[in-house]
């Protein structure tokens, strides 16, 4: 077998972690001897053993080690954070080969890995599937490269462009639909709404329709009118609190001081100052709008369903963009979109 086919394991492996591993990056490793896998493993979370400790420790029998390649999906780490660097303990076994996918922008590896393992005259080859490997992190490199989380946005609408009807909570998606979302909700790292959203639905933001992590919520509040007894505040999940009257700690809450001049790009170096790679915007409809007015997304993900007409209320936010992909569930179409 060739290297693509092991580096495509590795990204299978890696994916069983999404939304686990946070700050840290979706890894997979595979150990081949004589074009058998001896060994498997993945990052399964943050402060855990790393994917290439795991598939090493997965070995029957650790003499072959030696004899063998070891395919892992990103680069393996040079520094010591709450594990010991992955790049010595390679060295350390001395592999015959290591066949990495994409190299790590991260500061503290970006290329320090590969020459650890390259000075010990270990064979290295790296390149391999390099964008499926940087999709599969594509949080983690646009938080390191672009000093920002990855954006989505997403919002639901009725075949005539609604978000609700007589500016009130509608129901859009159907049950498949939401499961989908609260999928999505599970695996990325924050959720955001703006004041109205969060008085007008009292939304708990976690994930309950599927099994999953509930992301850390983030709200933009300039004023702090929502009350602290509604949802949002509850000890389910961390939340942020963006405002311009006071920055302190209680609990779960952090209320973070904000200015509304320049609030875009503050509000992005106050998000990775807090270290948060990746943010579902919800909404409502005039936050949603000013991130795509700033053509500040990654993705978007639209869900129309075809049969509601609602006539009046909050019109969904204005965005023009050609879709990547289209899923069907029942008769909500879901959309997703690429700022590529």
């Amino acid at each position: 077998m060739n290297h693509e086919t092991y580096i495509k394991r590795c990204i299978e492996l890696a994916k069983k972690a999404t939304g686990k591993t946070y700050p840290n990056p979706l890894v997979g490793a595979v150990i081949v001897h004589n074009d058998v896998i001896i060994g498997e493993g993945f990052h399964q979370k943050a402060g855990e053993a790393h994917a290439e400790i795991n598939a090493i420790n997965s070995v029957q029998n650790p003499e072959l080690l030696p004899e063998s390649t070891i395919y892992v999906s990103l680069e393996p780490c040079a520094h010591f954070g709450k594990t010991p660097p992955c790049s010595l303990k390679l060295k350390e076994i001395g592999f015959k080969k290591v066949v990495i996918g994409a190299m790590d922008s991260h500061d503290k590896v970006n290329g320090k890995g590969k020459k650890i393992l390259m000075d010990a005259g270990i064979e290295t080859v790296s390149g391999i599937l390099e964008e499926e490997c940087r999709d599969l992190n594509k949080r983690f490199f646009t938080f390191h490269e672009k000093k920002r989380p990855y954006l989505i946005l997403k919002w639901a609408e009725s075949k005539d462009g609604f978000i609700d009807q007589d500016f009130k909570p509608t129901k859009i998606s159907n049950e498949l639909a939401s499961q989908f979302v609260h999928q999505i909700r599970s695996e990325e790292h924050a959720i955001l709404v703006g004041t109205q959203t969060a008085l007008n639905d009292n939304p708990s933001l976690t994930t309950r329709l599927v099994e999953g992590r509930n992301p850390v919520r983030i709200l933009i509040d300039f004023d702090l009118k929502v009350p602290r007894n509604f949802k949002i505040y509850n000890d389910e999940a961390p939340t942020l609190v963006f405002n311009q009257e006071k920055e302190e700690e209680e609990e779960n809450v952090k209320f973070i001081k904000i200015s509304k001049v320049n609030f875009m790009e503050e509000l992005m170096q106050k998000l990775y100052e807090n270290q948060i790679q990746s943010v579902l915007v919800e909404g409502g409809s005039r936050t949603l709008q000013t991130f795509i007015d700033q053509n500040l997304w990654d993705e978007a993900i639209i869900i129309k369903n075809e049969n509601i007409l609602l006539e009046n209320g909050t019109k969904a936010p204005k965005f023009n963009g050609k879709s990547t992909e289209e899923k069907f569930f029942r008769d909500n179409v879901v959309s997703i979109y690429r700022n590529l």
